[in-house]
């Protein structure tokens, strides 16, 4: 039934279900498994797809049930095939298996709160019939519950009244951001590298003309695993056209926001990002997030921490502690490089081997962009010269 199936030959199934290894874009399962659609959430990558088959129509049916209430769609099905040539000759006299296909839209089980997702998240059908990216500003009965996990302590209207306020106006606002982020990317990326971040399809806005919902293309993770080098060259190049070319910085570049995409590495998620240049003190509101998002970010705290202890030293990364700059995005990226495998959806998409002469080689051009031998004049200074020491890598390894 699947070997024709364009979408199974592009992202094949594990051997088995209890594989151990990456996510899995299709899971195959029959009367003998455990199928737990929790368990199998968890094993699947965003949009993956699970293959349940049986004899018996009834079993069919209870576990498309199962996986209907925690918020699976059916891509096909339940239908029934029969086997061999008995069933082309004689379908009512076959065997038949019946069988549904269901598939994961979204990053987040039902009521679970993740560290990892602020929005809600969905893979819907678009006009054309081809998956596509919804992204709205979350529920007030959500944002509330994530704000009652983190702070346990407080009492529940002030939390109501914080959860109102980012459904209110904090989300819309970075949506609406990330909206206009998408359009100048669009306009002003060369093709190539335009195909390799989110294109807006549509939005929709309330009565304020803020966006609340937004929807945009899949950047869908897999195919061919890339080694550690091209995935350097290719997310810096990237980066290098993002600064130089659109004049738009990332500020967010933590492993959750970079994908393996057919047409190679891409970035996501531009709710954070600025224009090179652009005065945020023209919106009191979004300076005050700025200032506090530089202040509390993953990758801030990280730039801090290792800033602390000696890990970084370089003045033209420093220059980015606590504010918005090119050079945080330098910074992390240069993390990623190092290690690529920081995102779990990642795995199996990136062949890294710590001890390979390219690994070891990266990791010194790395250690020079976070401390530089000679911290008055560093070496990488932007995602140009990053870029720079990448293709020397690769030069020397095309040599050898």
């Amino acid at each position: 039934m699947l070997r024709r199936d364009g979408e199974f030959c592009n992202y094949p199934p594990p051997d088995t279900f209890d594989c151990g290894g990456p996510p899995c874009d299709f899971i195959l399962l029959g009367p003998e498994d455990d199928a737990q659609p929790d368990d199998v959430f968890r094993k699947l990558r965003w949009g993956g797809q699970v293959v349940y088959a049986s004899w018996q129509k009834s079993d069919v049916r209870q576990v498309m049930q199962r996986f209907r209430e925690r918020d699976y769609i059916v891509a096909d099905g339940p239908a029934a095939v029969g086997q061999g040539w008995l069933a082309r000759m004689f379908p009512f006299l076959a065997t038949r298996a019946h069988y549904v296909i269901l598939r994961k839209v979204r990053l987040t089980l039902p009521k679970e709160i993740s560290e990892r997702f602020t929005y809600s998240l969905r893979l819907v059908e678009g006009r054309d019939g081809s998956l596509i990216v919804q992204k709205e500003v979350p529920s007030n009965e959500r944002v509330t519950a994530r704000l009652k996990k983190k702070f346990p302590e407080m009492d529940e209207a002030y939390l109501a009244t914080r959860a109102r306020k980012f459904t209110e106006k904090i989300f819309p606002l970075f949506l609406t951001r990330e909206a206009a982020m998408l359009k100048i990317l669009q306009k002003h990326l060369p093709p190539e590298f335009a195909k390799r971040v989110p294109q807006l399809i549509d939005v929709e806005k309330d009565d304020r003309g803020m966006v609340r919902r937004l929807w945009m293309n899949w950047l869908r993770n897999g195919g061919e695993p890339l080694d550690q080098l091209t995935f350097a060259r290719q997310s810096t190049d990237l980066l290098r056209a993002l600064h130089d070319l659109a004049e738009v910085i990332h500020l967010d570049l933590r492993p959750d926001n970079m994908v393996i995409t057919k047409d190679g590495v891409g970035f996501i998620d531009f709710g954070s990002a600025v224009r090179v240049g652009e005065d945020l003190s023209r919106n009191p509101l979004l300076k005050t997030l700025m200032d506090d998002l530089m202040k509390t970010s993953e990758i801030q705290k990280t730039m801090g921490r290792m800033r602390d202890s000696g890990l970084l030293t370089s003045p033209v990364i420093e220059k980015g502690f606590h504010k918005v700059d090119k050079s945080v995005d330098l910074f992390y990226l240069a993390l990623q490089i190092r290690e690529p495998l920081g995102n779990p959806d990642l795995a199996g998409l990136v062949q890294f081997d710590a001890t390979s002469a390219d690994a070891q080689a990266l990791s010194k051009v790395t250690e020079e962009v976070l401390r530089p031998q000679d911290p008055a004049n560093p070496t990488y200074r932007s995602a140009d010269d990053l870029l720079a020491g990448v293709d020397r890598i690769a030069s020397n390894s095309a040599v050898v």
